[in-house]
Parts: C-alpha cells; structure tokens; sequence
C-alpha cells in the first residue's frame, strides 16, 4: 500500500495561491500529474481562489474531472455559488465543487457575525464541505461552539485555522496551537489548516528567521489530542524537532483513520511528498 490511511487526502493542492503563483492551467496539469502518481491517495482537491474561477475556463477535462476547492472572501464566493446553482458554468465542465473555505473575520475582530453569514451560506448548500476560517484570537471559543452547534444539526461544517504566513504573528506557538486541537477535540469537531506547514517536522526556515510548524508533528499531536492529552502535552509534540519521536509515534498507527485533522494546503505537493519518503513513512508499491 503506498499511502496509509494515516496520510490519505493530507495534503490539498494550494500551487495557485500565495507564495506558489502558480498559473491555474499549469496548476492544473501538475494537479493531473500528482493525481497519477504512486502518492495519489494523498492528494485533495485543487485549491482556487474564488476571484480567479474565470481563469479555469475550458480547462478541466469532462472525461476526466477536477475536484476543486472554492477560496476566498464570502461575497465572491456566494456570486460563484450562485452561478454554479444553475448549473456547472460554461467552460467549467468537468470541475467538481469539492469545498468552500472562507475567513470569517480579521484578527481582532468578532467572527461571529462573519461565521453567522456563512452559516447562512452552508444551509443553502447542506451537501458542500464548508470550512470557516477563524483568528487563533478573541472570539475563537464562540465561534468554535457555534460550529460544533451547525454541525449539530447536519451542516457539513469544519474550522480552518491558519499556522503560518508573512508575519510572525501568523504563526501560533506551540501553545496556542495545541490548545485549539485540544478544543476541538472537546467539541468533536474537525478542523483543516493552512499556511507555514512546508515541512514534516518543525524547523527554522534561514531567510525569515520564523520557526515553521511541521506536519508531521501537527499529526502526532492530533493523535495525542485524540488519546486524550492535555494541552502541555499534545504542545512538546508541536514543539519538537526531533524526528525519531515523531516517527515512532506514527509508524504503527499508518493504518488507522486521521483523527480530527482533514487536511492542510501546501503550495507544494512534492515537498510532503519527498519528506515522509525520506522518513519511511510512505513508499511506493512493489510491482
């Protein structure tokens, strides 16, 4: 088996979005190339920003659909939503709405009125994985309890929380991160990440002299978190940059289910990829 269950649907393809750049069409092809290879069942849906769906016209294939992912501010994403209602946009044919992932406020402000329009949204659309991106500031337990009350009632709702960016504010300490895995695990609810986690395990990246959270650390403490540890806990395995700790923990659960964690975006796919190899975490089938 190349992919474990552990690592299944992991990573989300982010190329187009901030720092990949990536041109949809380009994006696109490499999207086909990774769903292609050995490491396939690792790879999500496509992520495109809202603003840019127009750019992906006439280029996904209907005999061969692309799964994709809806980003950005809710007003562009309800226009797109509201053209999709009536059916698949011309020259979309063959692009299959996986997701929604919309921020619900800025840091600092009160997401509940942001989470309460997309809520709206999600009702409209009771089929569609939606995912509200929420501040690790104030506010963050009531828009947690709100979500674990829409998913209470059948919405297919998930948090997002962002792990990295330009600033190094963007970034939660291990911490702060742990306790919000912590705290969706009391509220059993899901969550998906995005930003910053470019590596496996936890490292300082030399040009911007920011520490990166690592995936697999992000893995281990969701693992821990959903045994039942406690913030400090499941926070020295955020914290961690030594690898065998992590591996050990991982190895003999690689066929179990992922707890908790749906996902998080990489604007590079092989970089993932090329890491848990490394780590003898996956490898490709024998023929």
């Amino acid at each position: 088996m190349s992919v474990p269950p552990l690592f299944r649907r992991m990573v989300d393809d982010a190329s187009v979005l901030p720092p990949g750049g990536s041109t949809l069409r380009h994006a696109v092809a490499d999207h086909r190339t990774h769903h292609a290879a050995w490491y396939a069942d690792m790879v999500g849906p496509l992520l495109v920003p809202a603003a840019d769906l127009d750019d992906l016209r006439g280029v996904p294939d209907p005999a061969d659909p692309l799964a994709i992912g809806l980003v950005g501010e809710l007003p562009v994403v309800r226009a797109r939503l509201a053209k999709w209602a009536r059916g698949t946009p011309a020259g979309l044919d063959g692009a299959d709405l996986a997701q929604i992932e919309v921020p619900v406020a800025k840091r600092g402000e009160d997401p509940i009125p942001g989470l309460t329009a997309l809520l709206e949204l999600a009702r409209a659309w009771p089929t569609l994985p939606v995912f509200a991106e929420i501040p690790l500031t104030w506010g963050l337990s009531s828009a947690l309890d709100a979500l674990t009350e829409a998913r209470a009632t059948g919405l297919r709702v998930a948090a997002k929380f962002r792990t990295g960016g330009l600033a190094a504010e963007l970034f939660p300490t291990p911490m702060e991160l742990a306790a919000v895995i912590c705290a969706c695990r009391e509220r059993d609810l899901p969550f998906k990440l995005t930003s910053g986690l470019h590596h496996a395990i936890r490292h300082g990246d030399p040009d911007t002299g920011l520490t990166h959270h690592g995936f697999l650390n992000v893995l281990v403490g969701a693992l821990a978190a959903a045994d039942g540890g406690e913030v400090v806990e499941v926070a020295q395995v955020l914290g961690g940059t030594d690898p065998v700790p992590l591996i050990e923990a991982v190895r003999p659960r690689r066929h179990e289910e992922r707890p908790m964690w749906i996902s998080f975006g990489s604007t590079s796919i092989d970089d993932p990829v090329r890491d848990l190899s490394r780590l003898s975490l996956i490898h490709p089938a024998p023929h």
